[in-house]
């Protein structure tokens, strides 16, 4: 796996800009599998689903077909032929992704997912348990995290630009929450891997955060 970069962190540290910009500037495939866990939120909400019928979840886990498109600086995911972008954004699907990511039988099928990708050559590899759980043995891992306070800002932006009418505190409630959730559950919780490096983004703009990774990568290459 010494073609994986990892990058885990909680919500509105920037990985997933710093993820992009990276893969990008490496020319190599960005995956968000953040955005794989809401694809599967999204088709048992659409389905009617239950977090407790496993064996639909299975059934529903196994005839996915997710797929990622480059755009521009931007990448577009499809569900099949649906563009699904902005509909898994919305703020019922990230808290349902949390909840989803922590049954097993959905981990297991995107981690298999997941490391079927990672085989096929160079990736950088966004999430929260891509260092800890899904990639190992990857020899180049990271960890963004930034303040409170400052993750709050960047999620209340990035949902006003969507247009949404959302006050600044219910994002942090929802932020908090969330923080939660994916830290405190039983499996693959949120947190760095021993051997991660970790960049704190509070008073980095993302293009910093790239460049001190791409400097990282260049004095740590066998």
């Amino acid at each position: 796996m010494n073609h994986v970069i990892t990058i885990d962190g909680p919500t509105g540290s920037g990985k997933s800009t710093v993820s992009r910009l990276l893969a990008k500037r490496l020319h190599y495939p960005y995956l968000d599998t953040g955005a794989m866990y809401r694809v599967v939120a999204l088709a048992l909400k659409r389905a009617g689903i239950g977090l407790h019928d496993e064996a639909a979840i299975s059934e529903i886990c196994s005839e996915l077909d997710i797929v990622f498109v480059p755009e521009g600086d931007a990448t577009r995911i499809y569900l099949g032929k649906e563009d699904v972008t902005e509909a898994i954004r919305e703020p019922d699907i990230d808290l349902l992704a949390s909840d989803v990511s922590a049954l097993e039988v959905v981990r297991s099928a995107m981690t298999n997912l997941q490391r079927k990708i990672g085989s096929q050559g160079p990736l950088v590899a966004e999430g929260r348990d891509m260092g800890t759980v899904v990639f190992p043995d990857a020899q180049h891992k990271f960890y963004v995290d930034a303040s409170l306070e400052v993750r709050v800002d960047r999620r209340f932006q990035e949902r006003q630009r969507r247009g949404e009418s959302i006050s600044r505190e219910k994002v942090r409630e929802d932020l908090i929450r969330r923080d939660d959730q994916d830290m405190n559950r039983s499996l693959a919780p949120l947190k760095p891997a021993e051997d991660a490096t970790i960049i704190d983004t509070t008073e980095l703009t993302l293009d910093q955060v790239v460049e001190k990774i791409l400097i990282y990568l260049g004095s740590h290459v066998n």
